[in-house]
């Protein structure tokens, strides 16, 4: 099978799967989702989803976070990981979300990777998910899947999104990240599959015996 049929055979299943796939992070506007996406960095989307609900009653907007002492927002956000270093960042980039986009998120990659604490990958997310933008952000998650089924040979979360870029067509990208993470997590799972015994894995490579190890993010 070649690579553009396992992709075809790839939309094909996770469209059966996931039709209309939510977003995962709750959230009630675009700066919500944004400081989500933060928060989610080596933490569980459960997790954040316990966290936020106390963060966002407090200040759901740049303008009133940007009056929460770092103190009381690490408080809150305690139970997730690298907190101090986030509750910094949520912050600072609050104060620069006022001061120099006019108090809304900026709507382009290159100004939300400038702020402070968002990476490619989160930017990406806010992009796709808040705006609508085409954006496939990649996570440890769909890079192993991408390799699992043989569409990336990627040794980096970066290739992996430029190969799966080429792949698929533009607007499938938001919808199709969503996709590939829940089936990850429902049936692909680091743990639960090892390239042999998922249906996409199966199907993608039906005379495949051994485990497909997997090249780390």
């Amino acid at each position: 099978m070649k690579k553009s049929e396992r992709a075809e055979l790839v939309l094909h299943r996770l469209t059966e799967l996931y039709p209309d796939p939510p977003i995962p992070l709750d959230h009630t506007n675009e700066f919500t989702l944004l400081v989500a996406v933060l928060l989610s960095a080596q933490c569980t989307d459960k997790k954040v989803n316990e966290v936020t609900p106390a963060l966002f009653r407090l200040a759901s907007t740049p303008q009133k976070m940007a009056k929460v002492p770092v103190a009381k927002i690490l408080e809150i956000i305690r139970p997730c990981g690298l907190s101090p270093r986030k509750s910094k960042a949520i912050s600072e980039l609050s104060k620069i979300i006022i001061k120099q986009f006019d108090g809304k998120v900026p709507q382009n990659l290159d100004d939300l990777e400038s702020l402070p604490g968002v990476g490619h990958k989160t930017a990406s997310v806010v992009m796709a998910q808040a705006f609508g933008v085409p954006a496939f952000p990649v996570d440890t998650h769909i890079h192993r899947l991408a390799q699992r089924w043989g569409l990336t040979n990627g040794k980096n979360v970066k290739q992996t999104e430029a190969d799966l870029k080429k792949l698929f067509p533009s607007e499938t990208w938001n919808k199709l990240h969503l996709q590939i993470i829940f089936y990850g997590r429902e049936y692909c799972s680091a743990r639960g599959c090892d390239g042999t015994k998922c249906q996409i894995c199966r199907e993608c490579y039906p005379k495949r015996k051994k485990p497909k190890l997997t090249i780390k993010a």
